[in-house]
């Protein structure tokens, strides 16, 4: 009985306390909570069996619905969108569920069978519980795990939720968690959930309380319109005029001519301001801000500038048009013009600047590469022309819209590509200038050009900021000799392993050896160069630039030819 006093005596006093913007699912518990302890009270007082039935059929509304709505509050206070599709399928679900324990004393659907002995003053009821009593602690379980996912989601994860609001929000759930348990293995005898219903009340009352120090939205748009510096416009969705402040009409002159429920929607006036605000704001809700502008139409500098802010007008939870505010402006933004000039000017200047040091470094690469060169006389040329064939390859790969490769990707390459052999910087001349072929002890060493290179290449590129094309260039350098079965060198790695620069570079690398002349050999044809690369694709070469390599053979050989 005092359980049903103390829940009518919570409720009350949040009906005094209640507010429009409450959360409904909070509503609902504590007009359900009180109903449901009465329903307890008439379990074991009243004389009628039949009664204790249907006593038992409205408690368990609290286990169907009242954890329903507890999790609906916790998804909405922890500001976790919901859509209509789960509040229904889980409302249905309930509902459902419910009908099921309407079957008690009819079927066995919920209860097998129910027993109930009048012992002195009270009841002894003796339940066996049926298969949807499972099902009922199935949901119920999943419900109290979705609400406590959402509150600990919402604590680690959102920083725009009260933490005292979340820690409140933990004590009802574990309070439920623990008034089953103590049911279910401490008093079999004695339901306890009453005084735990009570002292989630208790609680949801002291949140409540707690989140009517965080609602300001209300006197902030009271002190606006009080104030008179913003404009705001209240418009309904068929474009009916709800109102507006004086602020608002001496910005937009139109509205003065305005009555309240007149239409918007065809008057000139407005086809450039709020009916152009609003179809913006329903073509994309998050972008909310508009900059307007007016005055200024003989260039004396009387313009303004206002910040639009369009967001729905809401009569409690639900939408009932636009509210349109209107802020001046005008300082800032032609502050920020001011600064965009000179950020701009200043981007150019940097631009320029960038451009010269860029050139300059280019060069330096290009200088040290032709260095390197000028130390091996074998591959006189190989810099310049296995660029160019790495060019004439991505240029073909470029037109692949399917790889999905940036034009970024393709440009940083053709100017990596001169970089791949840096290391051999590092190689002795003895073996480096050696005319005929190496001894397998002079290849090894001639092998570790490919890791110097891109220490080498690291080295001169660390400092600057483009650490993408940095590191572009270093896989070029170290793994342009690995192949696409694994036996390449340094690292044997194989297939997609391999980064698809170094791929794309060690095709152009092999394809300038077997057509250029060197000292130790004659250049080989272009049909003999064409075989040997297309013979490799699959075992040195990744088969999937076959069909590149062969749409740029064309360009290759015309490329070649005139070097001669």
């Amino acid at each position: 009985m005092w359980t049903f006093i103390i829940a009518i005596m919570w409720s009350v006093i949040y009906t005094v306390i209640w507010q429009r913007r409450f959360d409904t699912n909070i509503t609902f518990c504590f007009f359900m909570v009180p109903f449901i302890n009465l329903a307890y009270y008439l379990m074991y007082t009243v004389k009628n069996a039949d009664t204790v039935v249907f006593a038992i059929k409205i408690t368990y509304m609290g286990g169907v619905f009242l954890t329903w709505f507890i999790m609906l509050c916790v998804l909405n206070l922890c500001k976790i969108k919901v859509g209509k599709v789960f509040r229904l399928i889980t409302f249905t679900i309930n509902v459902l569920l419910y009908l099921s324990v309407l079957t008690i004393g009819i079927s066995h659907i919920f209860y097998k069978g129910i027993r109930i002995k009048r012992v002195g003053r009270t009841w002894d009821i003796i339940k066996d519980y049926g298969f949807m009593h499972t099902v009922f602690y199935a949901i119920l379980i999943t419900e109290l795990l979705i609400s406590f996912s959402a509150l600990v989601y919402t604590r680690i994860r959102k920083k725009d939720v009260s933490r005292t609001v979340l820690n409140l929000l933990f004590i009802p759930l574990v309070v439920c968690v623990v008034g089953y348990l103590m049911n279910h293995w401490v008093f079999r005898k004695i339901d306890v959930m009453p005084l735990m219903y009570v002292v989630s009340e208790s609680i949801y009352i002291l949140i409540v309380r707690r989140m009517m120090l965080y609602e300001v939205s209300d006197m902030v748009i009271e002190t606006m319109v009080q104030s008179g510096e913003t404009g705001f416009i209240n418009v309904g969705f068929d474009h009916t005029y709800y109102g507006s402040n004086e602020t608002a009409k001496e910005i937009i002159p139109g509205l003065k001519e305005l009555a309240i429920d007149d239409r918007i929607t065809g008057k000139e006036c407005f086809k450039d301001n709020l009916l152009q605000w609003i179809d913006h704001f329903e073509d994309d809700e998050n972008s909310d801000r508009i900059l307007y502008s007016r005055g200024d139409t003989d260039g004396d500098g009387s313009e303004e500038i206002y910040n639009v802010a369009v967001n729905y007008l809401y009569d409690g939870t639900k939408k009932r048009g636009y509210q349109i505010f209107l802020a001046d402006d005008t300082q800032n933004q032609k502050y920020i013009r001011l600064i965009d000039q000179y950020n701009s000017e200043l981007e150019e200047e940097v631009a320029a600047k960038t451009a010269s040091i860029t050139n300059i470094q280019n060069k330096m690469v290009m200088g040290m590469a032709t260095m390197v060169e000028g130390r091996d006389n074998s591959t006189g040329g190989h810099i310049r022309r296995t660029s160019e064939v790495v060019r004439i390859l991505v240029e073909e790969m470029a037109k692949d819209q399917s790889l999905n490769l940036p034009q970024r990707f393709y440009e940083d390459l053709v100017k990596a590509a001169p970089m791949h052999d840096l290391g051999k910087i590092t190689v002795v001349d003895i073996i480096l200038r050696k005319p005929g072929r190496f001894t397998p002890e002079e290849y090894e060493i001639m092998k570790t050009h490919a890791e110097k290179g891109a220490e080498i290449v690291h080295e001169i590129l660390k400092d600057i900021d483009d650490e993408e094309f940095s590191q572009l260039a270093e896989n070029v350098a170290h793994y342009h000799h690995e192949r696409w079965d694994g036996r390449g060198y340094p690292q044997g790695l194989k297939g997609e392993e391999i980064p698809l620069e170094a791929r794309i570079m060690a095709v152009a690398d092999v394809y300038d050896a077997l057509v250029s002349k060197r000292v130790y050999k004659e250049k080989m044809s272009f049909e003999s160069a064409d075989r040997i690369i297309l013979e490799n694709m699959g075992t040195q070469f990744d088969p999937g630039l076959r069909r590149y390599y062969s749409a740029a053979r064309p360009l290759l050989e015309e490329y070649y030819s005139k070097l001669e």
